[in-house]
């Protein structure tokens, strides 16, 4: 069936096509690259996405993508350093640059990236998250939870200072919980809070997807990639940002030695394609999820129109062209 769409709007991918936005080498060229190998998946705007690192590191890549004048790029998304030190919910980002939250340092990111970061993925226990989202909000910068360990009353307070989105729901998180209460369960009650999900197979089980959809609300579910560069590329060694990680022939992509998960090579078109097979809601409920939803959160548009092929028997969204 050949339908048309929004063009649709990653909030988080850190590479695409072999490039990575958080390599030192990173440049305006090969940032324009992985952006337009992006369009032939239908994502038409984005928010390349800045891991925990060094300051200098961080500066030298948000200051390339600050220079980017294409329109595709609709923010950064800073994720970390302001995360949980522990094993499990810090994820691929290194330890040793996990720090405090603080304005001051927030502010000297921002400057590198000429004030380009829009969206800012923190854990509420750091030392400083609260008084940081409080700055955030008021400077029009949007607040996401993850990464964290936090406690319920750690959660309720960054949601109460503007925190709005949990970042990649599910994942971030240690590999185990107590049944209740957890983080997972508070942010899904969370109803003015927007949850983000990587729906690639690896990052959530099926049934998950569907509970936490359910739980959620179409509405108030956006869809990610949170890509590296391995995305839509071949197996084999890639690196985030200088750490290493693996593509298996599977389309997992993971830190050597460790069951933790290193990013995705999801493209947004089977993000949507797998929603569907998951939770058996409809492909026009599934779109927006990738499109007018996490554009609405950024108070901003989708771009362009998308053309594709939907297979509902083989469960596959083929894109066929983006315009303009």
């Amino acid at each position: 069936m050949r339908i048309e769409l929004p063009g649709l709007l990653d909030l988080q991918v850190n590479g695409f096509g072999g490039i990575d936005f958080n390599a030192p080498d990173l440049t305006v060229d090969r940032a324009a690259e992985a952006l337009e190998r992006m369009r032939a998946t239908g994502v038409t705007r984005c928010l390349p996405t800045l891991i925990t690192s060094s300051f200098a590191q961080f500066a030298g890549s948000a200051r390339v993508l600050a220079r980017t004048t294409s329109t595709a790029v609709a923010g950064i998304h800073m994720e970390g350093p302001y995360l949980s030190a522990e094993d499990g919910a810090r994820g691929a980002h290194p330890r040793e640059h996990v720090m405090p939250a603080s304005v001051d340092d927030f502010n000297r990111r921002q400057d590198a990236a000429d004030g380009r970061i829009v969206l800012v993925t923190l854990a509420p226990e750091v030392p400083g998250a609260v008084a940081l989202i409080d700055h955030l909000v008021a400077s029009g910068v949007h607040a996401a939870i993850g990464h964290t360990a936090a406690t319920p009353q750690q959660i309720g307070e960054a949601i109460a200072a503007g925190a709005t989105l949990a970042t990649h729901l599910g994942n971030g998180c240690a590999q185990m919980l107590p049944r209740h209460p957890n983080v997972i369960w508070e942010l899904l009650a969370a109803d003015g809070v927007f949850a983000s999900f990587i729906v690639d197979g690896h990052h959530l089980p099926p049934a998950t997807v569907k509970a936490m959809v359910r739980a959620k609300g179409a509405r108030k579910t956006i869809l990610v990639t949170d890509a590296i560069a391995a995305a839509g590329c071949a197996p084999g060694p890639y690196s985030i940002g200088g750490v290493d990680c693996d593509l298996g022939e599977d389309g997992r992509v993971s830190l050597p030695g460790t069951p933790y998960l290193a990013g995705s090579s999801l493209t947004m078109n089977r993000a949507i394609a797998n929603t569907v097979r998951f939770t058996g809601l409809p492909l026009d409920e599934v779109i927006p999820m990738a499109s007018t939803i996490p554009a609405s959160y950024l108070d901003t548009t989708t771009a362009g129109t998308v053309s594709a092929e939907w297979d509902a028997e083989a469960g596959e969204l083929q894109i066929r062209g983006v315009t303009p």
